[in-house]
Protein backbone atom coordinates (compact mmCIF):
# COMPACT_ATOMS: atom_id res chain seq x y z
CA UNK A 1 0.00 0.00 0.00
CA UNK A 2 2.81 2.74 0.03
CA UNK A 3 2.03 3.74 3.55
CA UNK A 4 4.96 1.46 5.81
CA UNK A 5 8.09 0.00 4.57
CA UNK A 6 8.22 1.85 1.42
CA UNK A 7 8.08 5.23 2.33
CA UNK A 8 10.41 4.13 5.42
CA UNK A 9 13.01 2.63 2.63
CA UNK A 10 12.49 5.76 0.43
CA UNK A 11 13.24 8.51 3.48
CA UNK A 12 16.32 6.28 4.81
CA UNK A 13 17.59 6.47 1.59
CA UNK A 14 17.42 10.18 0.70
CA UNK A 15 18.88 11.33 4.31
CA UNK A 16 21.98 9.34 3.44
CA UNK A 17 22.30 10.24 0.10
CA UNK A 18 21.87 13.77 1.66
CA UNK A 19 24.53 12.83 4.37
CA UNK A 20 26.52 11.77 1.75
CA UNK A 21 26.13 14.69 -0.46
CA UNK A 22 25.42 12.76 -3.67
CA UNK A 23 21.91 13.55 -3.83
CA UNK A 24 22.67 15.03 -7.26
CA UNK A 25 23.55 11.53 -8.50
CA UNK A 26 19.80 9.96 -7.34
CA UNK A 27 16.49 10.28 -8.13
CA UNK A 28 14.41 8.13 -4.73
CA UNK A 29 10.56 7.63 -4.57
CA UNK A 30 8.61 4.98 -3.21
CA UNK A 31 5.55 3.45 -4.94
CA UNK A 32 2.99 0.41 -4.16
CA UNK A 33 1.93 -2.49 -6.12
CA UNK A 34 -1.90 -2.23 -5.47
CA UNK A 35 -4.02 1.43 -5.46
CA UNK A 36 -5.21 1.03 -1.82
CA UNK A 37 -4.12 3.59 -0.39
CA UNK A 38 -3.10 6.10 -3.34
CA UNK A 39 -2.52 9.69 -2.01
CA UNK A 40 -2.57 9.01 1.78
CA UNK A 41 0.29 9.68 3.87
CA UNK A 42 2.46 7.20 5.71
CA UNK A 43 1.32 5.07 8.71
CA UNK A 44 1.16 7.50 11.37
CA UNK A 45 3.54 5.04 13.43
CA UNK A 46 6.08 4.87 10.52
CA UNK A 47 6.02 8.55 10.15
CA UNK A 48 6.74 8.67 14.16
CA UNK A 49 9.79 5.87 13.56
CA UNK A 50 11.57 8.14 11.04
CA UNK A 51 10.62 11.25 13.69
CA UNK A 52 12.43 9.61 16.19
CA UNK A 53 15.39 9.09 14.15
CA UNK A 54 15.55 12.67 12.95
CA UNK A 55 13.81 12.20 9.22
CA UNK A 56 11.37 13.43 8.10
CA UNK A 57 9.13 12.69 4.91
CA UNK A 58 6.40 14.50 2.86
CA UNK A 59 5.84 11.45 1.01
CA UNK A 60 2.35 10.76 -0.54
CA UNK A 61 1.28 6.89 -1.44
CA UNK A 62 1.12 6.74 -4.99
CA UNK A 63 0.69 2.97 -6.94
CA UNK A 64 3.59 2.16 -9.49
CA UNK A 65 3.70 3.26 -13.23
CA UNK A 66 4.81 2.24 -16.59
CA UNK A 67 7.09 4.84 -16.81
CA UNK A 68 8.92 3.71 -13.52
CA UNK A 69 9.91 0.48 -14.81
CA UNK A 70 11.06 2.67 -18.23
CA UNK A 71 13.24 5.58 -16.00
CA UNK A 72 14.20 3.73 -12.98
CA UNK A 73 17.32 1.68 -12.93
CA UNK A 74 16.56 -0.03 -9.44
CA UNK A 75 12.99 -0.97 -8.06
CA UNK A 76 14.07 -2.33 -4.53
CA UNK A 77 11.00 -4.25 -3.14
CA UNK A 78 9.97 -5.74 0.42
CA UNK A 79 8.99 -9.60 -0.58
CA UNK A 80 8.81 -12.25 -2.35
CA UNK A 81 5.23 -11.21 -3.22
CA UNK A 82 6.02 -7.94 -4.53
CA UNK A 83 8.96 -9.13 -6.20
CA UNK A 84 6.77 -11.79 -8.20
CA UNK A 85 3.84 -8.66 -8.85
CA UNK A 86 6.70 -6.39 -10.15
CA UNK A 87 8.12 -9.06 -12.63
CA UNK A 88 4.87 -9.67 -13.60
CA UNK A 89 4.26 -5.79 -14.49
CA UNK A 90 7.69 -5.64 -15.76
CA UNK A 91 7.06 -7.91 -18.29
CA UNK A 92 3.92 -6.14 -19.83
CA UNK A 93 6.51 -2.52 -20.39
CA UNK A 94 8.31 -2.27 -23.16
CA UNK A 95 11.91 -0.81 -22.40
CA UNK A 96 11.71 -1.99 -18.87
CA UNK A 97 15.20 -0.88 -17.60
CA UNK A 98 14.84 -1.18 -14.08
CA UNK A 99 16.74 -4.15 -12.31
CA UNK A 100 14.06 -5.81 -9.81
CA UNK A 101 15.41 -6.87 -6.65
CA UNK A 102 14.48 -7.57 -3.13
CA UNK A 103 15.91 -4.29 -0.94
CA UNK A 104 16.60 -7.14 1.84
CA UNK A 105 19.25 -8.85 -1.01
CA UNK A 106 21.71 -6.11 0.16
CA UNK A 107 21.37 -6.81 3.87
CA UNK A 108 24.88 -7.92 5.94
CA UNK A 109 22.90 -9.57 7.86
CA UNK A 110 20.91 -11.57 5.64
CA UNK A 111 17.67 -10.83 6.58
CA UNK A 112 15.95 -11.24 3.10
CA UNK A 113 12.35 -10.39 3.50
CA UNK A 114 11.21 -6.96 5.53
CA UNK A 115 8.37 -8.21 6.59
CA UNK A 116 5.17 -5.68 6.61
CA UNK A 117 5.01 -4.07 9.90
CA UNK A 118 1.33 -2.82 9.45
CA UNK A 119 -0.66 -5.18 11.87
CA UNK A 120 2.16 -5.10 14.64
CA UNK A 121 3.26 -2.57 16.79
CA UNK A 122 5.90 0.36 16.94
CA UNK A 123 9.00 -2.24 17.43
CA UNK A 124 7.98 -3.90 14.34
CA UNK A 125 8.12 -0.41 12.81
CA UNK A 126 11.77 0.25 14.22
CA UNK A 127 12.73 -3.57 12.89
CA UNK A 128 11.96 -2.39 9.82
CA UNK A 129 13.84 0.94 10.12
CA UNK A 130 16.96 -1.07 10.83
CA UNK A 131 16.43 -3.37 7.89
CA UNK A 132 15.83 -0.53 5.93
CA UNK A 133 18.95 1.58 7.00
CA UNK A 134 21.40 -1.76 6.85
CA UNK A 135 20.00 -2.45 3.70
CA UNK A 136 19.94 0.79 2.09
CA UNK A 137 23.72 1.60 3.58
CA UNK A 138 24.56 -1.62 1.82
CA UNK A 139 23.26 -1.07 -1.93
CA UNK A 140 24.70 2.84 -1.71
CA UNK A 141 28.06 1.35 -1.31
CA UNK A 142 28.11 -0.54 -4.25
CA UNK A 143 29.05 0.20 -7.63
CA UNK A 144 26.48 2.03 -9.59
Amino acid sequence: GNICRSPIAEAVFRKLVTDEKVEHKWRTDSAAVSDWNVGRSPDSRALSCLRNHGIETAHKARQITKEDFQTFDYILCMDESNLRDLNRKSNQVKDCKAKIELLGSYDPQKQLIIEDPYYGNEKDFETVYEQCLRCCKAFLEQPH
